[in-house]
């Protein structure tokens, strides 16, 4: 009888130290410590800053509300200042990310654009005026001051009077690389905004000027060119051949916050793609 306790006892001593000896090998990670090291909409937070382009205010804002809807803890911030400065504000860090209306220029390096949506130029005329149509030439004859009279291309017998955007503008940089009047242009008015350019051809019956697709309003007359309106799908398409991308420009060798990151992401999404088309401009296919 001694000899069966004496055995029972070494077998439950033996397993004893056999489930002591398992459960130190490998410690579980409990579900909730698990889903605590993934980071959470809520728990998303900070800041990001945005200077750049007039023409992408729309789009940005949009996009910048729906963002922080979803992160409710990060502020995004945006200083409609021109591309060219959004670009220097990249480049300097005063800004998380810039915003330009235009590619980056081979002289502007150690910096990276992502395309986040396309946009058209239209060519805005008053709407007393009576042209439909122009050719790439005959906008860039009316454009370098070779043509001075509306008569000339279909169109009342008046004065040819051009405005248009700053220097560093990307609508402006757009517009005269397409058309191929870079530095030969007539301005009668350079503007700071895509609106003072629209305001100023629904002013003046005269008046002819280049302006976002987006931002185009019933004030003034969206004309074809060379027979094909703008519209989004014909941007998208790229029958209608003035037109350019919306980028957010980044600095390379810097390490963006975890909101700046998120934001970059988000504003790529298919998510993001209603947003844009609903604020004017259009989604890239992917």
């Amino acid at each position: 009888m001694k000899k069966i306790i004496t055995i029972a006892l070494a077998a439950v001593l033996c397993l004893a130290l056999f489930a002591g000896c398992s459960s130190t090998k490998e410690p579980e990670t409990s579900p909730s410590a698990a889903a605590s090291a993934v980071p959470t909409e809520e728990a998303l937070s900070g800041t990001v800053s945005a200077n750049g382009s007039t023409s992408m205010e729309k789009v940005i804002a949009a996009l910048s509300e729906a963002f922080m809807a979803k992160y409710p803890d990060v502020t995004v911030t945006y200083d409609a200042t021109g591309s060219g400065a959004g670009i220097t504000a990249a480049t300097d860090g005063t800004a998380d990310i810039g915003l330009a209306s235009r590619n980056l220029k081979a002289e502007e390096t150690g910096l990276d654009a992502t395309v986040i949506a396309i946009d058209g130029i239209a060519i805005v005329i008053n709407k007393a005026n009576t042209v439909t149509d122009l050719t790439l030439e005959q906008i860039a004859g009316l454009a370098k001051g070779e043509i001075t009279n509306w008569k000339d291309v279909g169109g009342p017998d008046s004065p040819v009077v051009f405005v248009g955007r700053e220097a560093g503008s990307g609508t402006r940089d757009g517009f005269e690389s397409i058309v191929g009047v870079a530095e030969d242009c007539k301005y009668e008015q350079e503007l700071t905004s895509t609106g003072a350019i629209i305001a100023a051809v629904a002013s003046n019956e005269n008046a002819f000027g280049y302006a976002s697709l987006s931002a185009v309003k019933e004030t003034v007359t969206k004309i074809k060119v060379a027979g094909v309106e703008c519209t989004e799908a014909t941007v998208l398409d790229g029958s209608y051949k003035l037109q350019r991308n919306f980028n957010i420009i980044t600095k390379q060798g810097t390490q963006p916050s975890a909101a700046v990151k998120a934001f970059i992401e988000y504003a790529k999404s298919t998510d993001a793609a209603s947003i844009i088309e609903k604020a004017g401009a259009i989604y890239p296919a992917k």
